[in-house]
């Protein structure tokens, strides 16, 4: 074996056509054509190469799970083998722009195919099986966008062109939950069982058990949309992207009052918490996009899931993450539990 030595991959899990940063030793790059990466032994497209780091293109063949990358330069020196978890490609052909979401009951997956504005078509609303099976479910709701079940296990969708929240009875019914929430795009249930839908004008509303709504706190505009999830302390946290390009996740508490969590994210989209208190945002970070991991604290702040265009993210049962681009998702075994909603004991 050669000196030239990689010493680890950052982040060490990625999806087809994320950017990931081999760290290197001694690597030889005084003929950068000879200079090659292979993840499984398909090669993947360089972005830069130094004798300490070489930043490569996850190749979109690459089928998923744990992934051995080496580094090749002049003379077929071939480096040590470091390992990287790769996603696995569930569905694509999708049109998403929030969080893809769980049903508890049977651990099936629900996406969308969103649309343009105002643009219907025939299938809006997905679900892949636990096999993995692809199933057209209906297209009554046009512009869905966030999607999140209650406590109790009841599906709702928001409409971004309505303004309305639909209900998803068994057996795949829809009906008018809430109406005229604005630009209604993301959705968060508290513990009570109380629902959150943020419209991207800047309200964030607050429904009760019939559909009432009430202004919960008021924040920035966004230009695309807003994404809620609760936090292990009760708050409310929130991201929108707005014409920054130093965006914050921001803390809503019970009172409605709103505070910076973290600040230095580029365009912020679906977030979610591990029972650990971490939270995870698609967000770019420092100039890298993907998975965003911030401490519990607020206070750091790491790339943790490398890709492009990614929009959302979710929990399954058996710990893999869901990372969902605009057009696609994927699945990565990660061993990381999502938090969970307790039954309410009263839903005012």
């Amino acid at each position: 074996m050669s000196g030239e030595q990689i010493v680890r991959v950052d982040p060490a899990a990625a999806i087809p056509g994320g950017e990931v940063s081999i760290e290197c030793s001694g690597y030889d790059t005084s003929d950068l054509r000879a200079c090659r990466a292979e993840f499984d032994g398909e090669g993947a497209q360089l972005v830069a190469a130094s004798p300490v780091r070489v930043l490569a293109i996850v190749p979109e063949e690459s089928e998923g799970g744990e992934a051995e990358v080496v580094l090749e330069s002049a003379g077929g020196r071939r480096t040590n083998k470091a390992r990287v978890v790769v996603g696995r490609r569930l569905a694509e052909d999708l049109h998403i722009v929030a969080n893809p979401a769980f049903d508890p009951a049977d651990g099936s997956l629900y996406v969308t195919r969103s649309g343009s504005r105002g643009q219907r078509v025939p299938v809006s609303l997905f679900r892949i099986e636990p096999d993995g099976e692809l199933m057209n479910i209906h297209g009554d709701i046009t512009n869905p966008t966030g999607i999140a079940f209650n406590p109790l296990g009841e599906m709702y969708v928001t409409s971004r062109l309505d303004g309305n929240v639909y209900r998803v009875a068994p057996f795949e019914e829809v009906r008018p939950f809430a109406r005229n929430l604005g630009v209604a795009t993301g959705l968060a249930f508290d513990p009570a069982g109380r629902m959150y839908v943020g419209d991207r004008a800047g309200t964030i509303h607050r429904v009760n058990g019939i559909g009432e709504a009430e202004v919960f706190a008021l924040l920035e505009p966004s230009v695309a949309a807003y994404h809620l999830a609760f936090g292990p302390d009760g708050a409310l946290y929130v991201t929108g992207a707005t014409v920054s390009s130093h965006e914050s996740v921001t803390r809503v508490d019970e009172d409605g009052r709103t505070s910076v969590f973290y600040r230095g994210l580029g365009r912020p989209h679906g977030l979610a918490f591990d029972r650990e208190g971490n939270l995870y945002v698609a967000a770019c970070l420092r100039g890298r996009r993907g998975i965003v991991r911030i401490s519990r604290d607020g206070r750091d702040a790491e790339l943790f899931v490398a890709g492009m265009n990614v929009v959302g993210l979710a929990f399954s049962a058996e710990g893999d993450m869901i990372v969902a681009t605009s057009e696609a998702v994927y699945s990565l075994p990660l061993g990381i539990s999502g938090t969970l909603l307790k039954q309410p004991s009263t839903v005012s």
